[in-house]
């Protein structure tokens, strides 16, 4: 099959139990289901997106506060939303976004959406990223490529998004042979359109290929067909299975 590229499965020293990366649900006075599924006790998070709108907003939100403060406090991380327009967003724009994502809701770190993956974007993400880590200590830095970038960009954050796309891209899916050099728990996918009966063969993808944090849904995106689907902002219709398929390690 296209997406075993290796003769042997991907593992870490220690084994590491794959767990749920949620890019970004709607608001949640739109989402207040999903929202409150997120701190079930047993759910296997690694972290939540927070996006007020394309960003944290002019104003603190209320609604995105008490629900960002209900994930913390459950010890859910939880990361601001940062669109750099693959590169072509204002640094002082994408700083300030980052010190209100801070001083409103004490996020944990950044996704940085539609991130540069060529090497000529290595010097100004790195910059970003630098900046990112002065403004939130410890910060947890996820870049949102969604195919696999230059390598020099796994030593600039904690994670990559590698991939990030339908599911008819995904099940045929190659993974870039550098990663190999780093642990699954460096890299994230996000698969949209994923039929319920082939849940578990997207699982065994992503284990195959060694990424540990992972978004499936059946939600399609629509928005290239005019639509204003965003197939992250709605819960996935087997969310109980993944839950429960991820948490027990189990993705046959």
């Amino acid at each position: 099959m296209p997406h075993l590229t290796s003769p042997q499965p991907r593992t870490s020293g220690t084994e590491l139990r794959p767990g749920v990366g949620v890019p970004g649900y709607a608001h949640p006075l739109l989402a207040p289901t999903e929202w409150g599924e997120l701190t079930r006790p047993g759910t296997p998070l690694h972290w939540v997106v927070l996006n007020v709108a394309d960003g944290p907003g002019t104003r603190p939100d209320p609604h995105c506060l008490e629900a960002a403060g209900r994930l913390r406090n459950a010890g859910i991380r939880v990361l601001g939303h940062l669109d750099t327009r693959y590169g072509t967003r204002n640094f002082g724009e994408l700083i300030s976004d980052a010190h209100r994502f801070v001083d409103w809701y004490q996020v944990d770190g950044f996704l940085l959406e539609r991130c540069p993956a060529d090497h000529a974007g290595l010097p100004e993400v790195r910059r970003t990223v630098a900046t990112l880590r002065v403004i939130r200590d410890a910060a947890h830095i996820v870049l949102g490529h969604g195919i696999h970038p230059h390598p020099g960009y796994v030593e600039l954050a904690d994670q990559l998004v590698t991939f990030s796309g339908p599911w008819s891209d995904y099940r045929w899916s190659q993974v870039a042979e550098w990663t190999a050099d780093h642990s699954p728990e460096r890299f994230c996918h996000f698969v949209h359109g994923v039929p319920r009966p082939h849940l578990g063969e997207a699982l065994g993808i992503a284990r195959w290929q060694g990424a540990a944090t992972i978004y499936f849904t059946d939600r399609t995106d629509r928005t290239d067909r005019g639509g204003d689907a965003d197939p992250w902002e709605a819960m996935p219709g087997y969310w109980d299975e993944i839950v429960s398929r991820v948490g027990t390690g189990v993705s046959e």
